[in-house]
């Protein structure tokens, strides 16, 4: 008998916590609509600044490529004009060959194109050098093979060894860069040339 009460008394504890736990299940918690409504709100808010975000990035990106097609055209134009303002100064020159060449035709010495022709090689020469072109020294300066091309060596008993004596073409200069070496004749010592014969034999 006793073997049943504390039978009994198990099932009610069994009873009672499915009883509790069922309690424990309700509905879902609810938010409060007001709190639902201001989510609602902030979700609808930060839509529109992506949005807003992205308008503003496609117009940033439509602009840098109408800038990058701008300055694609501008740098066309500048490389196709770039010697508009040293042309303008070389038409003056055209101009005095011309002048040269009308005065020769109505002098038979010959003496009016001489005098232009020495008139235009100085103004020519002036306009170079306002573009930084300038002459390379040769002739009695020691050969120096950047801004030299050798293209005789001559024995001479004035002039030192390795020195330039002649200039078969004159070299420039575009302000530090050299433009076009000059073509040059180079003296070599007797001795040398003696000594590099017997070494050669």
């Amino acid at each position: 008998m006793r073997f049943v009460e504390k039978k009994d008394k198990n099932n009610n504890t069994i009873s009672e916590l499915d009883s509790s736990t069922s309690e424990g299940q309700g509905p879902q918690e609810v938010l409060p609509k007001d709190e639902a409504e201001d989510l609602r709100q902030a979700l609808a808010a930060k839509t529109e600044e992506a949005q807003a975000t992205q308008d503003k990035y496609l117009r940033l990106a439509a602009e840098f490529e109408n800038f990058k097609k701008l300055s694609l055209k501008e740098q066309r134009e500048h490389t196709r004009f770039a010697t508009e303002s040293i042309l303008k100064e070389l038409l003056p020159i055209v101009d005095n060959l011309e002048r040269a060449i009308r005065s020769a035709a109505d002098s038979p010495a010959g003496n009016g194109l001489i005098q232009g022709v020495e008139l235009t090689l100085k103004q020519f020469q002036e306009t170079l050098a306002k573009f930084g072109i300038k002459p390379i020294a040769s002739v009695g300066q020691p050969f120096d093979p950047a801004c030299h091309q050798a293209v005789t060596r001559v024995e001479s008993a004035t002039a030192a060894d390795n020195t330039v004596v002649e200039e078969f073409q004159k070299g420039y200069r575009l302000h530090d860069r050299v433009l076009r070496a000059a073509m040059v004749s180079v003296a070599t010592s007797p001795a040398e040339r003696q000594g590099t014969a017997s070494a050669e034999t």
